[in-house]
């Protein structure tokens, strides 16, 4: 059984493979541009590209993903209740002190980022500590802490920045080839340009496959993580049901971050989803979540 530490190596290999296939699909386009228009300096631009990007998403995701989310780095007189109960939980996982951050927002959210324990942050919205009582905001750092101590925050985190990339990239390639391709009519080129787009049209489908291939299993194992540390499971699916009451979107929430939240950042009902429609989710039903907590009691 899964448990707050078992994930830590395969979540490791997970994010090498992951920027594998980063590299892989900027190459591709790099190639194809260096043959459509006869120019090998796309695919050595994209290949520098590809590699400045893996090592950038894993040094500084983290301070991309708070930049974006406008969250504010605070202090213990700040939010004393918040950071006293980060500190007491940090000391019961055996984690060190994540930096703590708000988000000016009404919204109830949070999530965690870094590339490991050491260098890791969590971030909570004013929502969401307006609305928790004490023993609910210990369920959801708890959460948070979890996916900290199995290192899901560095693929997650990752994720995010690769999966932005791709789609600008695709972007950008699609614009030009279709601007080049009214002036290369009759030059034999239709068909690797008709590939070639294609390929292109899908390159940001198969990152939002990829963002969503990272297991949502490891929602559920963080919730069941985090009501161990707290021995309250009630707490965390509480927060759960008021933080999914709240329908209206997070003011500055991203696609390309959203599977970080602990609950989908976009707004949205969860009412009667199909099987089908669960595969495309960042995030489990909240109320599968709430029924797991509930039943760790018995």
């Amino acid at each position: 059984m899964a448990t707050l530490y078992t994930e830590q190596s395969k979540n490791v290999w997970k994010t090498w493979l992951l920027m594998a296939c980063f590299f892989a699909v900027l190459a591709a386009v790099g190639y194809f541009l260096s043959l459509r228009y006869g120019n090998p300096a796309f695919l050595t631009g994209f290949v520098i590209l590809s590699i400045v990007m893996n090592i950038g998403s894993y040094w500084y995701s983290d301070k991309i993903v708070l930049s974006l989310s406008r969250a504010r780095e605070i202090s213990k007189t700040d939010y004393p209740e918040y950071w006293n109960i980060a500190e007491n939980l940090s000391i019961t996982a055996g984690l060190p002190m994540p930096r703590l951050y708000a988000i000016e927002d009404a919204a109830p959210n949070a999530f965690a980022t870094g590339r490991d324990k050491k260098h890791a942050a969590v971030a909570v919205t004013t929502g969401l500590l307006s609305i928790l009582n004490k023993s609910e905001l210990e369920g959801v750092i708890a959460h948070e802490l979890s996916h900290i101590g199995n290192r899901d925050i560095l693929l997650a985190t990752v994720v995010s920045v690769l999966v932005g990339c791709i789609s600008l990239a695709a972007d950008f390639t699609m614009r030009s080839s279709i601007f080049r391709s009214r002036d290369s009519e009759g030059r034999g080129n239709q068909l690797l340009t008709i590939v070639g787009i294609v390929f292109i049209i899908l390159s940001p489908v198969v990152a939002t496959i990829i963002q969503l291939a990272i297991s949502r299993k490891r929602e559920f194992l963080a919730d069941a993580s985090g009501a161990l540390l707290t021995r309250y499971p009630e707490g965390l699916a509480e927060a759960l049901r008021k933080i999914s009451a709240y329908k209206r979107p997070l003011e500055h929430a991203h696609a390309a971050t959203a599977h970080l939240f602990i609950s989908n950042p976009l707004g949205g009902k969860e009412d009667r989803i199909s099987s089908f429609a669960k595969l495309f989710m960042t995030h489990p039903p909240t109320e599968e979540r709430i029924a797991a907590l509930l039943g760790m009691k018995a």
